[in-house]
């Protein structure tokens, strides 16, 4: 884990200087295969960018992913990784996170590796508190496969899959998390690397499970799922920035808008003018109770309508790996260490030849 000094903690508890490093040190000597202008582009060059800032060491540093053209992404990286098996890369990340705390674990998929058969993988590993660092790339589509209709696509998607329309409900990623109890829940989108990298460092500080939804453009098999939400003429008025402890306003000058509470609870977004900057919701990620911020998942019912981005919400709870750990020492301490070869021998056993 790194420390706030640029330092990092030893096996014996020493601490040595992390080596400063560029970009170029945290890029693999493999040639990047995605579709010339998909978003996945972007996204790697934010994450290759920040990690020489975070203080960290590449070999104390692992990415993990599934199935899918995001799952390309520890190819890329001069780091340890594994291209694991499909919607399996928070199980693994879960495994490999417990057993060995000095490291620092990515979790890269894409909306259908980790919403589809990889949902139940996901959902553990947010309630659990494990200490990972999700990334989920979000284009609305399968594109390995060629374009069918993903757990986030619209209703009514037309796709190879879905030729007259998909009738499936869509998840919403933040809600979905934030209904897993995850402590860290935040959204950015891959055109606006300045945001990307701010949002994956808290992601990185967090103590416990980070889960990013980054909206990200398909450009072959579903071109423009965001651009009406984050085409820079556009994103002014459509992304609502959420910063804690502030109003929560958005607008081009002269056309602010922002978010009030009604009394039932539930969220609008109004004119600043017409109420007054006084009247607006003030943005709270350290709320415990995850309903407001699942009330601010919910505000857009898609991406063409004024969309909250940022941190949602980051909580402090226990961590998983730490609690599993302290229960393992206080039952050594306890009965002391076990031995491998009686447990092996005791019961019935037999020799084989």
């Amino acid at each position: 884990m790194s420390e706030s000094n640029g330092s990092t903690a030893t096996a014996t508890g020493t601490a040595t200087a992390v080596p400063v490093t560029a970009r170029k040190d945290w890029t693999s000597d493999q040639e990047v295969r995605w579709c010339p202008g998909c978003g996945d582009y972007s996204i790697l060059a934010a994450v290759q960018m920040l990690m020489p800032d975070l203080g960290v060491r590449r070999e104390n540093t692992v990415f993990l992913s599934g199935i899918g053209c995001a799952a390309r992404f520890p190819y890329y990286m001069n780091t340890y990784g594994m291209h694991s098996i499909h919607g399996r890369a928070p199980a693994i990340a879960t495994g490999l996170a417990t057993t060995r705390p000095d490291l620092d674990v990515w979790v890269i998929s894409g909306d259908g590796d980790s919403l589809s058969i990889g949902g139940n993988h996901l959902i553990h590993a947010l309630r659990r508190n494990v200490r990972l660092n999700i990334l989920m790339f979000n284009n609305q589509i399968y594109g390995l496969t060629k374009g069918q209709y993903s757990p986030t696509s619209e209703v009514a998607k037309v796709t190879k899959s879905t030729p007259f329309g998909s009738v499936d409900t869509p998840f919403n990623p933040v809600s979905l998390a934030l209904g897993a109890e995850a402590t860290f829940v935040a959204r950015t989108h891959d055109m606006d690397r300045a945001h990307m990298q701010e949002t994956f460092r808290r992601a990185h500080q967090h103590n416990g499970a980070a889960f990013v939804e980054v909206l990200q453009n398909c450009n072959v098999f579903n071109d423009g799922a965001f651009e009406k939400i984050t085409s820079r003429d556009v994103r002014a008025n459509m992304l609502i920035p959420l910063q804690h402890g502030q109003p929560i306003v958005f607008g081009a000058e002269g056309e602010e808008r922002g978010v009030v509470q009604r009394a039932d609870g539930s969220l609008e977004i109004v004119s600043v003018a017409e109420v007054g900057l006084e009247a607006l919701l003030v943005h709270d990620e350290k709320r415990d109770d995850p309903g407001l911020a699942f009330a601010l998942s919910r505000l857009a019912r898609g991406p063409y309508e004024p969309t909250p981005i940022g941190v949602f919400r980051a909580v402090e709870r226990p961590e998983y790996g730490t609690q599993m750990s302290e229960q393992i020492t206080a039952a050594q301490g306890k009965r002391g260490l076990g031995d491998v070869e009686a447990l092996l021998r005791s019961g019935s056993s037999w020799t084989v030849d």
